[in-house]
């Protein structure tokens, strides 16, 4: 008997291994600029009394969540605490939303309800396809919100509503979920870096010096 038909368990988990590695080489590659501009955005929005707003679906909500999370509380060193709402985690709102206007506005009409010109947006999503999502882009962006989203393979109608978006390449759901959650401890690693810094050196290396 072969070692492959021997062990399919460990053939398996070291093939999502692989596949996972993959990814991350990936978004290594291609996303390392967008998430450090994202952080150093999100920090001028935040520190200016700006909110956080973020949303998912399943395992999505439990990344956005995670973000928000970090924010209200800390990444790694103390600071002070941030404006960041996890939209799914207002189980009274959405269930109530979601029973009177139907699930497809669970997260628009709280955008509506919390949302300001100027706060961001963030939406995750591993398929880029679920219309509570998308509408919650098109009301955010109606608003004056910026939307941002992080999402699997593009294009895909979500990260087409947004005004910018992170579309991760990887070959499994789980590998998408993998990967989002590198790229929001990877926010907010380039967040905190950013508040730490002063904001004069901040604009020059976000947007290059002017002189």
């Amino acid at each position: 008997m072969s070692e492959h038909s021997a062990h399919p368990a460990l053939d398996a988990a070291r093939l999502h291994c692989r596949s996972l590695e993959e990814a991350l080489g990936r978004f290594r590659s291609h996303s390392l600029e967008q998430i450090a501009d994202w952080g150093g955005r999100l920090a001028d929005v935040l520190t200016g009394g700006g909110r956080l707003l973020a949303a998912g679906n399943g395992g999505s909500a439990a990344q956005a969540q995670h973000l928000t999370a970090e924010l209200v509380g800390r990444y790694r060193q103390e600071r002070r605490a941030y404006s960041a709402l996890a939209l799914h985690a207002e189980t009274s709102s959405v269930t109530a939303i979601g029973n009177d206007y139907g699930f497809d506005h669970v997260y628009a009409r709280q955008v509506t309800a919390h949302g300001r010109p100027g706060d961001v947006l963030m939406l995750l999503s591993t398929s880029g396809r679920s219309p509570n999502l998308i509408a919650a882009a098109v009301t955010a962006r109606q608003a004056g919100l910026r939307v941002w989203a992080l999402t699997g393979r593009g294009p895909n109608p979500l990260a087409e509503a947004a005004h910018e978006a992170l579309c991760v390449d990887a070959g499994s759901t789980a590998n998408v979920q993998e990967t989002h959650l590198v790229a929001v401890h990877l926010l907010c690693e380039c967040f905190d870096t950013a508040v730490s810094t002063p904001l004069a050196r901040r604009t020059v290396l976000t947007h290059g010096s002017t002189s």
